[in-house]
């Protein structure tokens, strides 16, 4: 079964303000440990035993907490491998000589996911995986619209009037075609590489399916997003 997971960390985090001048996001403490910690229990404890953290900013600040894991976690340095580019698909591309001919996961390291969701991401299979959240405000997310089979059809970006409400939850399972998909797109309208739009070129070759989470999501990207993450940890325990 599927077990290497791929962590995208590598961002500044400027939505977090102050609390990231000198710090990456995913290491903001969250009741005594970084958020990152939960990220990775969370990996472990569905089954994933090969994870890749993809880093750059203050990159020098991930090496105490890598000494307190016992976890198998490499680190991949995206500004190392394409300190050219920049854009969502910088990040996954970065790794590519770690993954090989693998399929993967990859999750943002700033949204945490559930056990039992990543665990259902474990396919071991020819197609590539996008997962959804049903949201009661999608026009705020890219969203995704399904053909008749649950074949990805299409990624809307923020619209005023989406198409569906499954919100783009930023949780993929990858086949090592996602390397070519990136190859073979170009800079976006904001002049960036964008992970969505080799996901699209993929979803053109009828290769992309639709999985919609069961459980939770929850982004950390905001400052008044620690606390809700807080709370919801103390739940947890």
């Amino acid at each position: 079964m599927l077990n290497k997971a791929v962590i995208l960390a590598g961002g500044k985090g400027t939505r977090m303000g102050h609390l990231t001048a000198d710090l990456p996001k995913q290491l903001i403490p969250v009741n005594g440990r970084p958020f990152a910690f939960y990220l990775l229990n969370n990996l472990a404890q569905a089954g994933f035993t090969d994870i890749i953290i993809v880093i750059g900013y203050k990159k020098e600040k991930w090496a105490d907490f890598l000494k307190t894991l016992e976890w198998n976690v490499r680190i991949v340095d995206q500004n190392e491998r394409v300190s050219d580019k920049y854009g969502t698909a910088c990040p996954v591309e970065a790794t590519e000589p770690e993954v090989g001919q693998d399929n993967f996961i990859a999750v943002n390291g700033d949204n945490l996911y559930s056990p039992s969701d990543l665990k259902a991401m474990r396919h071991q299979d020819d197609l590539n995986y996008v997962t959804c959240f049903r949201s009661e405000h999608p026009e705020l997310y890219g969203v995704l619209e399904a053909d008749d089979n649950g074949l990805l059809k299409k990624i809307h970006e923020r619209s005023p009037s989406p198409p569906t409400n499954m919100t783009n939850a930023g949780l993929y399972k990858f086949t090592p075609k996602i390397f070519e998909a990136i190859k073979n797109i170009g800079l976006s309208p904001r002049g960036e590489y964008e992970i969505t739009d080799a996901i699209s070129w993929l979803a053109q070759q009828h290769l992309v399916k639709i999985q919609e989470l069961k459980d939770y999501w929850y982004d950390f990207g905001k400052p008044e997003d620690i606390k809700i993450v807080e709370e919801f940890l103390k739940t947890q325990d």
